[in-house]
């Protein structure tokens, strides 16, 4: 009995890990879909408008300001295929992660499985951005999706085992 309990507290600590994870995922979904919207407006020329505005201060006052003349270089590689990228695939992924978190909340079995596999896509694809353009951000999201992918999975077995 006591044995039982332990399971079942471990198992209710697992599902609650799993419902915040997917509720992070759908808010960075919908966050993803606003930003590829966004940047369907930010075009290279308009970009390097509002960097000169938002470092122009910065630049009067020390010309060799390393953030501003960052930002500066960053936005110049901002290029049109750049722009038609990042709004295809931030409107995509958005897009597959809310309709997979939908299907998932509504208790979809055959949505578990599905939704491990995009995640490993997902992690394969960041790896090879990581081996690109290495970035902290890259690592902890990839840890992320690499936690959701075990959640994922007990929260499958755990609705299989309710349905027998």
């Amino acid at each position: 009995m006591r044995d039982s309990k332990k399971f079942s507290a471990n198992n209710n600590i697992f599902h609650k890990s799993f419902e915040i994870g997917i509720l992070i995922k759908a808010i960075d979904g919908v966050f993803e879909i606003i930003g590829g919207i966004l940047l369907i407006f930010l075009n290279p020329s308009r970009l390097s408008k509002l960097i000169a505005w938002l470092t122009q201060h910065e630049l009067s006052e020390d010309p060799r300001d390393a953030v501003a003349n960052f930002m500066i270089a960053l936005s110049s590689k901002f290029t049109i295929s750049t722009q038609n990228f990042g709004v295809f695939y931030l409107i995509s992924h958005g897009m597959v992660k809310l309709i997979l978190i939908i299907l998932l909340w509504k208790r979809k079995v055959w949505a578990y499985p599905l939704t491990i596999v995009s995640l490993i896509l997902f992690i394969i694809y960041q790896i090879y951005r990581y081996t690109l353009s290495p970035s902290i951000g890259l690592v902890m999201l990839t840890i992320f999706d690499i936690v959701m992918i075990i959640l994922t999975f007990i929260e499958y077995r755990r609705i299989r085992q309710s349905w027998n």
